[in-house]
């Protein structure tokens, strides 16, 4: 009973006030509009989902898509704010409203800032301090407690390090990182639509920019808890000392995907071959670049092998390719008519190119056959060669087939030197009642004259 009576007493001596209960009653009237302008407002909003320049910006997309739903806080927390300025201005006290303002603001400001957060994580961690920030500021005790962080500090040097300048410094980066990371998608949208520029020049120019604001990020974090950034300037150079000797394998193939980016040797979408690998580039990394094989396999290789060793480019600087396709021939066929055939077999294909078209020679006189070799040119070798050289050798075994040209096959001749003893060879066929194999020749076998048999 005390303490509902001391309630009673609390309630009656800062509650029951005219002031208050007029800026109760503001607040409430205030709701009435805001409540028959929230179906409009959000009709209003909705139409910004469907601007075309928000389609490459997820971030965006998805602000836009969570304002049709804050019609209300939007529309309430306008007309409270023009009554405490009425009130301010007039002047006549304002604390409720400033306390109802509040509350919509840090509404609205949540409901926001989850908008941008793909993390769920992330998102209840911006509510808990945005809702702990509004509370501390609606009871009055955000100064006291800014102060008392504040007061924890320790002295390095010249410089004071304080709980609530840590605490600052850390919502400082992560807000700026997140700006960072934004602003870098974005300006990454842009450059990727210039197509006047070749793909190793937009992927420099997005990963400068990403190194250049997330640069920026962290020294501005830093300058809010007070250290000096020409401090920096040694911490640097020792750093770059021990990167020039504990990294020196990481650090050239940092320097090496700079080059290649700067020199355009090799670009996104270029059909390389480096040592047994042989695919298109998918991407090029600080770090690696990604070659993806026909087979679907995807091999990150370091950037320093793209400078130090050889590399295949067959789309530098033209997509055309030249394929060579071994074939031969029976010595008794005529070598003017295979040439014939097999050009009208490369033709045939549709991925052969018409000019220059397939050029068939005669390479030499092998053991076995008389040596051809189709030449022919495509223009696509990101779709491959191993389906093109198949398809054009089908062809040509149709061409031969259909005009009796001869694939020969390896043949060799048997010299027997019987030396002083004369070679008797038998050839014998097993019985019905065949007594025991192993004890007598089987075909293909000889046996001389002293009984000894051989293969």
């Amino acid at each position: 009973m005390a303490w509902l009576e001391q309630a009673l007493n609390w309630v009656e001596a800062n509650l029951l006030l005219v002031p208050i209960l007029l800026q109760i009653a503001a607040v409430a009237l205030a709701a009435v509009p805001a409540v028959l302008l929230a179906k409009p407002v959000a009709r209003l909003l909705s139409r910004l989902q469907n601007w075309h320049g928000l389609s490459h910006i997820p971030g965006l997309r998805r602000f836009c898509a969570t304002l049709p739903g804050l019609s209300f806080p939007l529309v309430f927390v306008l007309i409270v704010w023009v009554l405490d300025g009425i009130a301010t201005q007039a002047p006549y006290p304002h604390n409720v409203l400033r306390l109802v303002a509040s509350l919509l603001n840090a509404w609205i400001f949540i409901r926001l800032a989850s908008a941008f957060m793909n993390d769920p994580v992330w998102g209840r961690t911006i509510a808990i301090i945005a809702w702990s920030i509004a509370a501390l500021n609606i009871v009055g005790l955000l100064t006291p407690t800014i102060d008392m962080l504040d007061g924890i500090a320790i002295e390095l040097g010249s410089v004071r390090v304080s709980v609530y300048g840590l605490i600052k410094a850390v919502l400082s980066l992560a807000i700026l990182l997140w700006v960072a990371s934004f602003a870098s998608h974005l300006f990454e949208q842009r450059i990727n639509r210039v197509h006047r520029l070749t793909p190793s020049v937009q992927v420099l120019l997005v990963k400068l920019l990403k190194i250049v604001l997330l640069s920026i990020a962290v020294f501005f974090a830093l300058s809010t808890i007070g250290v000096d950034l020409t401090a920096l300037a040694v911490f640097g150079g020792a750093v770059g000392v021990g990167i020039g000797l504990g990294l020196q394998r990481i650090v050239a193939n940092l320097i090496s995907g700079l080059i290649l980016l700067l020199d355009r040797s090799i670009k996104p979408g270029d059909v390389i071959a480096i040592g047994d690998t042989f695919g298109w580039i998918q991407s090029l990394g600080a770090r690696y670049t990604a070659v993806r094989t026909r087979d679907g396999t995807e091999f990150l290789i370091p950037n320093e092998d793209l400078i130090t060793n050889q590399v295949e480019n067959w789309s530098h600087t033209d997509v055309q390719l030249r394929l060579k396709v071994p074939v031969g021939i029976s010595y008794n066929n005529d070598p003017r008519q295979a040439i014939a055939l097999c050009n009208a077999a490369a033709a045939r294909c549709k991925r052969v190119l018409e000019t220059p078209g397939p050029n068939t020679l005669l390479r030499g006189f092998g053991d076995n056959s008389v040596d051809l070799e189709i030449r022919f040119w495509i223009n696509d070798p990101q779709n491959g060669r191993g389906n093109i050289i198949s398809e054009v050798l089908l062809n040509v075994w149709d061409e031969f087939k259909a005009n009796n040209i001869e694939i020969p096959f390896p043949q060799r001749d048997l010299h027997l030197h019987p030396g002083r003893q004369p070679l008797r060879f038998e050839v014998s066929q097993a019985a019905k009642n065949a007594p025991d194999e192993t004890n007598r020749p089987q075909t293909g076998e000889s046996r001389d004259d002293d009984g000894n048999t051989s293969a």
